[in-house]
């Protein structure tokens, strides 16, 4: 029946490249000898000519891979130099996340969660929210610069609206997202059920093994209206952080107009003109590991840093465009696919960043 209906394997000469006519005449002469000791278990000189057979075929076996290996390198080009590198990298390790104690779907979503998605302090009871009145109102060019900005191929969320939408919304009737928005501005408020997103976890490639959920990463896809508030109240912080002087003059990342091709050319230059000088250059890169994790987000943070002695407000919430450290307001749950679990209770949680 399997060979009725199953295909057999097509043999090449790239199957087995290394294989010679005297490895087939070893084989065989391997074969004869261990069928003759099998019929007589009993004879000595059988055994030991079956033992010397094999041996002598596995010998042969392996110089004539590092015979073929040493010509494949010989005869190497810049194209099969890359298919050489593969080749003595080996195979890969598997990467599936298999974490210690996670025998199940549901334990491998939450220790990927609680790796993503570190727990904080519990939050605040807020009570009666109240507008911020020192808040400036949100206006149609903010929302007009935040939609712009928006990608129409952008990777929809679980609302599985397009940013096309909310851009063809805003031509149509700009008053819409104008009038949804606005109250969440003034009263520095983001319901729950707008924090909710999907994630996707990729792993992080050449890690030596992957059985701990710091090996892998997430990409979290948010509501695409979620989004939009997200660009108003990020244009609102940088605006701020750069009036009160909040940014190093040296920062490179997440500002406009800089990116991580200005920090190495600032880098290389500085470089370059200590090295003129004759001078010994030595550079120090730090790596805080968890910091971001442990930032606790309802703590006020004055202009050096310091964190200020100034308490949650109940009754008025402060506006997240007047407070720095308010990017926290936004924090997600994420149902993993495809388990799609409820979103975690506790809305503290704030993204980890590597």
């Amino acid at each position: 029946m399997v060979t009725l209906y199953t295909s057999s394997k097509r043999i090449t000469h790239r199957s087995k490249p290394w294989w010679t006519a005297s490895l087939s005449a070893s084989r065989k002469a391997y074969n004869s000898a261990l069928r003759a000791s099998e019929g007589d278990r009993f004879n000595s000189s059988l055994l030991a000519s079956a033992r010397a057979a094999r041996s002598s075929y596995f010998k042969a076996i392996k110089k004539a891979k590092r015979d073929h290996w040493s010509s494949f390198l010989a005869m190497a080009t810049p194209q099969t130099v890359w298919i050489a590198k593969k080749f003595a990298r080996g195979r890969p390790p598997s990467r599936f996340p298999e974490l210690p104690g996670a025998s199940t779907l549901l334990e491998l979503n939450k220790a990927l969660l609680d790796q993503f998605f570190p727990g904080s302090p519990p939050a605040a009871t807020t009570g009666i929210l109240l507008p911020f009145r020192d808040c400036p109102q949100l206006v149609t060019s903010e929302i007009e610069r935040a939609v712009a900005c928006s990608s129409p191929s952008s990777a929809l969320g679980p609302d599985t609206i397009p940013n096309s939408v909310w851009k063809r919304i805003n031509k149509v009737a700009p008053s819409l997202i104008l009038n949804l928005l606005s109250p969440l501005v003034s009263y520095g408020f983001h319901p729950p059920s707008r924090k909710e997103a999907d994630g996707i976890v990729l792993d992080k490639p050449g890690k030596p093994s992957y059985d701990s959920p710091a090996s892998f990463r997430i990409i979290v896809l948010l509501r695409t209206f979620s989004k939009i508030l997200e660009r108003i109240m990020n244009n609102r912080l940088s605006c701020v952080a750069r009036v009160t002087g909040l940014i190093n003059p040296h920062q490179c990342g997440s500002l406009a107009g800089l990116s991580v091709a200005d920090a190495c050319t600032t880098f290389s230059h500085e470089i370059r003109t200590l090295q003129m000088d004759k001078r010994k250059v030595c550079t120090l890169f730090l790596d805080i590991k968890g910091g971001f994790d442990n930032v606790n987000p309802r703590v006020r943070y004055g202009a050096d840093g310091a964190p200020e002695n100034a308490g949650p407000r109940p009754f008025s919430p402060p506006c997240p465009a007047q407070r720095p450290g308010a990017e926290c307001l936004f924090r997600h749950s994420l149902p993993l696919s495809p388990l799609r679990p409820p979103p975690h209770p506790d809305p503290g949680r704030v993204p980890a960043k590597n």
